[in-house]
């Protein structure tokens, strides 16, 4: 059998045969793929046939995923050609036999590829710096239109005669790149009703309008082949199905394909490329127009991640060389009146759209530079999509919803990547319009439908040290005011004594997120935080928590990258023997394979009242 292997920190990968239908991994010399790391046992798993059928066996408990889950030991699963077996950092998959079709997913050969067409654009990215006696670092002008054009004039000689140096295969794998990077542009586009706008790829001048419109029409017609619906709350499943199709068709295509198309094609997807090394965010410029890719993460100037659909997956995309990645990080920070060097090497800053960006450089990373960037999604998420994916159930909602209107205090809290920030926007929509809030982040991420909302957004120093505004002193300032509700986007710090507070004080309806892994944890971090912020008895925190606090919703993200609710707890009060904070669940999802969440039996304490008022019905809680 034929084998890929990725090493996904060495970023190496290669090719295996082994002549064997029992092949052994482990790091051990006598296995058949010897992966060396001390995270892999002797004999780590094993794939072997089973009539025309690929199976997988862990032999340890060392920890093997396939597709993503964690396999019971000696207990085999069935593996596709072309699917990957996650071992501690490296992935193997079969390659189907030749002759069978072998698989186009096959990333080893992506990733072959994808660093062929690197070194061909390294070499034109260094010829045009040389011709124009630029460093990769320079600070080129942008506004300086005519500079500019002559970058684009030189570039488009440059590759007019290296074009030829591209071969066939090559050809096919970077038409395969930018039909995809188009197609789901054009997707997202439909969805969000834009007019079409054209696809240049150039500048205008360098463009010719034969091949622009019949580019155009190629992703338009790729796109019409496709089982989408173009409804905007549903741009994820739009997402996911122009993924799974987009490959069969681009098959279907390419042969029809002019030679001259294709080669008008290639020329100016390496323009592109090159120009967003200088002028732009370089590889992750695409990604970040993406509208599946809701996280970016660089791992050094070799590893770029991305999330889609809430499952991390490594992208064939790299850097030049660590100075072009501090470059772009250089364009990301300055902007905004930030910088980062040995002095400062841990920077938070936010994109034009509103995209929040973590730098974090030498001596702190051991890696290289790391950016992670969380997009910000153009299409707020709705209750009702929450409903559809499987967060909540329909009786959950319509009993938060009952909360928010009673002006119940809630805390959201999860991990990280669970959906906080996305619960809390939904939350908040049920407050009334007539309503004063006052929203309080870190990197503004809420949108609120409510026209009288007043944002308020911290600052960390500047390159003196000065003008910082923690969340703590935008939290009291907001008190004098005179809100209706106070949404604190999350609580970190000493700053969870004045949330309580505020809570305390008449301001009834605030909601705000805080990171734990279950509803008993929530109370403990409560407890840290306010005792980073006052030495005052446990007891008399545990009063003030009780007091302020209504509800605790819990959210989880699972393996498979769904987002749940999983409890939703009334904090009722005090044990008068144990002087500890007693929770009780009103609904609870017992099992994670559980459908949705499920009522307890247990009525809050606060559901007379609701119903007096009208604000929930019973039904909802029975």
């Amino acid at each position: 059998m034929e084998f890929w292997l990725y090493d996904h920190r060495l970023n190496t990968r290669c090719t295996l045969e082994v002549e064997a239908d029992l092949v052994v991994i482990g790091r051990d010399e006598k296995c058949d793929i010897v992966l060396e790391s001390p995270f892999v046992a002797r004999q780590h798993a094993r794939i072997f046939r089973k009539g025309n059928q690929l199976f997988v066996e862990s032999i340890g408990r060392s920890g093997t995923r396939v597709a993503n889950c964690e396999l019971m030991p000696r207990q085999p699963a069935r593996l596709d050609f072309g699917e990957e077996v996650q071992i501690a950092q490296f992935t193997v998959a079969a390659v189907r036999p030749k002759g069978k079709d072998i698989s186009r997913g096959n990333i080893a050969t992506q990733q072959e590829l994808q660093a062929k067409l690197m070194v061909f654009e390294q070499q034109i990215h260094a010829e045009l710096l040389e011709r124009m006696n630029l460093r990769v670092t320079g600070n080129i002008n942008k506004s300086d239109t005519g500079f500019v054009s002559q970058i684009f004039e030189h570039l488009d000689q440059i590759l007019s005669q290296r074009i030829e140096d591209i071969d066939n295969t090559l050809i096919r794998h970077t038409m395969h790149m930018q039909l995809h990077r188009l197609v789901i542009a054009e997707v997202v586009r439909q969805c969000q009703g834009r007019i079409q706008t054209d696809y240049l790829l150039g500048d205008q001048q360098l463009c010719e309008p034969a091949h622009e419109q019949a580019m155009s029409e190629l992703v338009n017609s790729i796109v019409d082949m496709m089982p989408l619906t173009f409804d905007p709350t549903s741009i994820n499943d739009d997402m996911v199905s122009a993924e799974d199709t987009f490959d069969d068709l681009f098959d279907q295509t390419f042969d029809s394909i002019s030679k001259l198309l294709c080669r008008y094609i290639v020329h100016q997807t390496v323009a592109k490329d090159v120009r967003d090394i200088l002028l732009g965010l370089g590889p992750l410029q695409d990604l970040l127009e993406m509208g599946n890719v809701s996280e970016i993460m660089v791992v050094g100037k070799d590893r770029i991640y991305v999330e889609k659909n809430g499952v991390i997956q490594p992208t064939t995309r790299s850097f030049f060389s660590e100075e072009v990645l501090m470059s772009v990080i250089e364009r990301i920070i300055s902007p905004v009146g930030r910088r980062v060097d040995q002095s400062t090497p841990l920077v938070d800053a936010r994109l034009p759209d509103g995209s929040r960006v973590n730098v974090i450089i030498s001596p702190l990373s051991m890696v290289g530079p790391c950016v992670t960037i969380r997009k910000f999604g153009w299409i707020p998420f709705t209750i009702d999509d929450l409903i559809e994916r499987g967060a909540l159930s329909e009786q959950c909602a319509a009993f938060l919803q009952a909360c928010v209107v009673a002006r119940k205090n809630i805390v959201v809290t999860g991990g990280t990547g669970s959906g906080k920030t996305t619960l809390l926007n939904v939350l908040t929509a049920y407050a009334r319009p007539t309503e004063r809030i006052v929203t309080i982040e870190e990197l503004a991420e809420l949108r609120l439908p409510q026209p009288h909302v007043v944002a308020l957004e911290g600052r960390p120093a500047n390159i003196e040290g000065r003008g910082s505004y923690s969340i703590r002193e935008l939290l009291r300032n907001a008190l004098r005011m005179r809100p209706d509700r106070i949404i604190v986007g999350e609580v970190r710090g000493p700053e969870a004594l004045d949330m309580l507070q505020a809570m305390n004080t008449g301001h009834d309806g605030s909601l705000s997120t805080l990171h734990a892994n279950s509803p008993a944890d929530v109370i403990k971090r409560l407890e840290t935080l306010v005792v980073m912020a006052v030495d005052m008895p446990i007891r008399a925190i545990r009063e003030q928590i009780v007091s302020a606090i209504d509800l605790i919703v819990h959210l989880v993200r699972f393996p498979d990258g769904n987002r749940r609710v999983t409890h939703i707890t009334e904090i009722t009060d005090l044990d008068p023997g144990t002087h500890h904070v007693r929770l009780e669940d009103v609904f609870l999802l017992r099992q994670p394979d559980q459908p949705q969440l499920r009522r307890t039996g247990y009525l809050p304490t606060f559901t007379e009242q609701m119903i007096i008022k009208k604000q929930i019905e019973l039904k909802v809680l029975l």
